[in-house]
């Protein structure tokens, strides 16, 4: 109902634009009437013409309009407070001087109404422009601002003392190529798990590159799967995605360079490479590991529980047969190779909990 109601409003502005657009035209450029006494007439059915267009493009309207409103929202969202609003004071000084301008100095220009129409906008977009960047750049000493930046910052402080668990979360999150070219991280940052910025280093992308350039058929796949990753996270999925152009010339490797440019943004490191992981843990760099979050999702399984599984293979040893779990889970079964290819019930005997993931235990249930 909404969208029929909106439909309808931009059709009218359509009619409207249209006849005030002909209007204007026939006033100024009497041949566009190409002869046609019934002046009103024609006005009418051009304002329809228009207005049925806006009602078949409005879909395309409305979303381009909500599109541009969104990114708006998030520009203006990166900008203290403060400046935006010096900022409006500026656009609004700077307008009405523009407005005084017009007024006084272009009367004269009355005979030449499309020079002093360009004219006058292009004075309106100027004088806005500078009562913008004069309130930005004065605005440490206007409205004593400084005063209310030490107040503001206060609050800050009191209001971040309160959510400290909250902001902490809010770090900036650095990919490495493994956890790029692993995929998961696309499906995570759907879920909404991952909060804060992504940054994606510009050294990072040259590896995925080279990778993706390689002589090697796997290596190529790879890399080229974790270019689409990068675009499926920075087109599709609504989180704000950062490229950093920062390097460390003097650090030959990609892993140590991503640990130096956490410690410098005070960020954590995505990741699902066990040796980088610790590592990052001995330099004290926070790391968030793929791997130990799917480990900690995994169902649970307690000793004593029975669970129903298929026989694939051999076991490392003597007649212990593999089973595994949908979720990739290793089950290794006591005197279940006899069963291979068979689906049996198993009885939970103990869980081995290692940093490479869960291994469940068990014997065949008679």
């Amino acid at each position: 109902m909404l969208s029929k109601i909106i439909r309808i409003l931009i059709s009218i502005l359509g009619i409207i634009l249209g006849t005030t657009l002909y209007s204007t035209l026939v006033k100024y450029f009497p041949q566009v009437s190409f002869g046609i006494e019934n002046i009103h007439l024609v006005t009418i059915i051009v304002g329809l013409v228009i207005g049925t267009i806006f009602y078949l493009i409005s879909p395309w309207i409305f979303k381009e309009v909500r599109s541009a409103i969104k990114t708006l929202d998030k520009e203006i969202s990166k900008y203290p407070q403060t400046d935006i609003l010096l900022g409006l004071i500026g656009l609004v000084v700077g307008l009405v001087i523009a407005y005084l301008i017009v007024g006084g100095l272009l009367g004269p220009l009355s005979g030449m109404p499309l020079f002093k129409t360009v004219l006058s906008i292009i004075i309106y977009l100027l004088m806005g422009y500078v009562g913008i960047k004069i309130t930005l750049k004065s605005r440490d000493d206007l409205f004593n601002i400084n005063k209310l930046s030490r107040l503001s910052s206060v609050m800050a402080r009191e209001k971040s003392s309160k959510k400290d668990s909250s902001k902490k979360s809010m770090s900036p999150k650095i990919l490495d190529t493994s956890v790029i070219i692993d995929g998961r991280i696309a499906d995570i940052c759907r879920t909404g798990f991952i909060e804060g910025k992504l940054i994606i280093p510009k050294f990072v992308l040259n590896e995925l590159q080279h990778i993706a350039d390689s002589s090697d058929d796997l290596k190529r796949v790879r890399g080229r799967r974790g270019l689409d990753i990068l675009n499926i996270i920075q087109k599709e999925l609504d989180i704000e995605v950062e490229i950093t152009e920062k390097d460390f010339d003097n650090i030959p490797e990609v892993d140590s360079k991503l640990l130096k440019l956490a410690q410098t943004m005070n960020g954590k490191v995505v990741t699902n490479d066990y040796n980088l992981n610790k590592v990052a843990q001995f330099q004290g760099v926070e790391v968030l590991n793929i791997n130990e979050l799917a480990n900690a999702v995994k169902p649970v399984a307690i000793p004593g529980e029975e669970m129903i599984a298929q026989i694939v293979k051999e076991g490392k040893e003597s007649n212990q047969g593999v089973a595994y779990l949908d979720d990739g889970t290793m089950i290794v079964v006591e005197d279940g190779k006899k069963y291979i290819g068979e689906t049996i019930n198993v009885l939970v005997t103990s869980v081995l909990q290692t940093s490479a993931g869960r291994m469940i235990f068990g014997k065949p249930r008679n």
